[in-house]
C-alpha cells in the first residue's frame, strides 16, 4: 500500500492510499481522485519523506509532528459540518421555502439545510431571513467507508 500526500488546487492537503504509484495514475487520468474537503478533481502529489524500517535494536522514540495550521482549520471546519449536519433537517430544494415558513411562522421552528440559488439566498437575505452558504464536502453527503 503506498500513502501519499496530496493536494488540490485549492490548497488542500489530503492523505490517499492507493496499491501502487501506477494504480494512483490511473485513478488520477480517470477523474477518480478528488480532494475531500471541495471536491476539487486537481490533485496534485505533495513530498512526502519515506519511512524506512532498517530493523533498529531498540524502539525508535515517537516523535510529536506538529500539525500544520491549515490542517487544523480544515479538521475544525470538517467537524462544524459534521455537527451541522447531525443537528439539521436536510429540505434540499425546497430549502429557500421552508426558510420562508419557519421565518413567518407557518412552519415549526428548526434547522433546515439544503440548496439554494445565490437570486433566493439574496431575497432571503433581504426579507431579514438569517441564512449562511455552507458548502458540504461530497464524503460527508454519503456514508463514510
Amino acid at each position: 500500500m503506498k500513502v501519499l500526500n496530496l493536494q488540490c488546487s485549492h490548497a488542500h492537503a489530503f492523505e490517499g492510499w492507493f496499491a501502487s504509484e501506477d494504480d494512483f495514475q490511473g485513478q488520477l487520468a480517470r477523474g477518480l481522485v478528488e480532494c475531500p474537503m471541495c471536491g476539487d478533481a486537481q490533485v496534485s502529489k505533495m513530498p512526502s519523506a519515506p519511512r524506512l524500517n532498517l530493523g533498529a535494536s531498540e524502539p525508535a522514540k515517537k516523535q510529536e509532528v506538529a500539525s500544520a495550521p491549515n490542517a487544523q482549520m480544515q479538521a475544525a471546519w470538517m467537524e462544524l459540518v459534521k455537527q451541522v449536519m447531525a443537528n439539521t433537517e436536510d429540505v434540499g430544494q425546497r430549502f429557500a421555502e421552508e426558510a420562508r415558513k419557519i421565518h413567518y411562522g407557518e412552519s415549526e421552528e428548526r434547522g433546515i439545510r439544503g440548496q439554494a440559488s445565490r437570486e433566493e439566498t439574496e431575497s432571503l437575505l433581504e426579507e431579514g431571513i438569517g441564512v449562511l452558504p455552507l458548502p458540504i464536502p461530497k464524503g460527508l453527503k454519503g456514508p463514510l467507508q
